[in-house]
């Protein structure tokens, strides 16, 4: 806790004076341009993954990076959805897995959760993704998790389209949907390609000429 406690005193000495003018502009208002899902795991920092300021980006995090389908109750992840496509109206939203994920572990080696029932009923949202991995071949563990958490994520796109205010938005063409996976070790991401259905390097692809993983364009 200490360490916390010393990080907010040296952002309050050094990173905000140096930032002044921009919290003055966020303190009553924020344009974030998209949002950016991403699982809760520490060592998956989305705005130092993307290099971006306060107010870039808004930012919703849960195991697994798991968005599940519109429904009748819908809890958090539906209102974040919600708020940042009709009431923000950010432009794209990024859906990004990450390697070495604890959440895409548990399933991909079909571990045993009975100690962790609210874990497997969240992990339950992931189960397309489980059903179509499960039914493949892999050549090892490793290479089951890495297809599992590309498979997650393509099918997080999935759940996502059912909300209501995703839907429209991508009926009028003014929101664009992108998959991403990030390996921790080398510090790279892998992103959803719409025209292939595969995972390319996003360091070779051009942002002018980037294929959502889902454009209102296709939709």
């Amino acid at each position: 806790m200490q360490n916390i406690i010393e990080g907010f005193l040296k952002f309050q000495r050094e990173a905000f004076p140096a930032r002044t003018e921009l919290f003055k502009e966020l303190a009553t208002a924020q344009n974030p341009e998209a949002l950016f899902i991403a699982c809760s795991d520490s060592r998956v920092v989305p705005e130092l993954l993307t290099q971006q300021e306060p107010g870039d980006l808004f930012v919703m995090r849960n195991a697994g990076n798991i968005v599940p389908a519109y429904g009748p109750e819908p809890g958090g992840v539906s209102a974040t959805v919600e708020y940042a496509v009709a009431v923000l109206g950010v432009t794209d939203i990024i859906i990004c897995g990450h390697s070495d994920c604890g959440a895409m572990t548990a399933i991909s080696t079909d571990m045993n959760l009975d100690h962790l029932p609210a874990v497997a009923n969240w992990l339950a949202h992931a189960d397309a993704a489980k059903a179509v991995n499960a039914a493949r071949t892999h050549e090892s563990p490793q290479e089951s998790l890495k297809a599992m958490v590309r498979g997650n994520v393509i099918a997080q796109l999935t759940n996502i389209r059912t909300h209501p205010s995703v839907a429209l938005a991508l009926d009028q063409k003014r929101l664009n949907l992108h998959g991403w996976v990030y390996d921790i070790e080398t510090g790279s991401i892998d992103t959803l390609d719409g025209a292939t259905g595969h995972f390319v390097p996003l360091a070779g692809t051009s942002p002018d000429h980037a294929t959502p993983a889902v454009s209102g364009l296709a939709a």
